[in-house]
């Protein structure tokens, strides 16, 4: 899977509309989220870091939730936006998902062994569960 890096407002307006997931690197207004939704009529989550979530408004979070779209809090660790500006996720985070559960393992457990394994944030190991 991959994750569209988005590092400033201008940027927005070069995403493609098959956007699926789209990290922010910059603190969103309610304004940048709205431009974002309209420009990627098919994303499916927005990932921020955890204290950039936390400063996000009610409106925008309700924007979101009646949109369909998760808020994933979370940091993308080690990419270099100036080499590739998608970050991805490996298939061998869902190969060991797959395992897990092959295991008998429950959905908490292995969330819990993946965010231990991966450093990815709980939200966004769940988020990988359900697709």
């Amino acid at each position: 899977m991959k994750i569209r890096v988005v590092s400033s407002k201008e940027e927005i307006q070069s995403l493609s509309e098959n956007e699926e997931i789209v990290h922010l690197a910059f603190r969103p207004s309610n304004t940048d989220i709205f431009s974002l939704v309209v420009k990627c009529p098919s994303v499916k989550a927005l990932h921020i870091p955890s204290s950039y979530k936390k400063t996000i408004s009610k409106s925008a979070k309700m924007y979101l939730e009646m949109q369909g779209i998760n808020l994933l809090e979370g940091d993308v660790w080690g990419h270099r936006k100036d080499i590739n500006e998608y970050s991805e996720v490996s298939q061998s985070v869902y190969d060991r998902i797959k395992d897990y559960r092959n295991e008998g393992l429950s959905e908490e457990e292995i969330n819990e062994k993946m965010v231990r394994e991966t450093r990815l944030s709980p939200d966004f190991i769940e988020f990988l569960m359900k697709q």
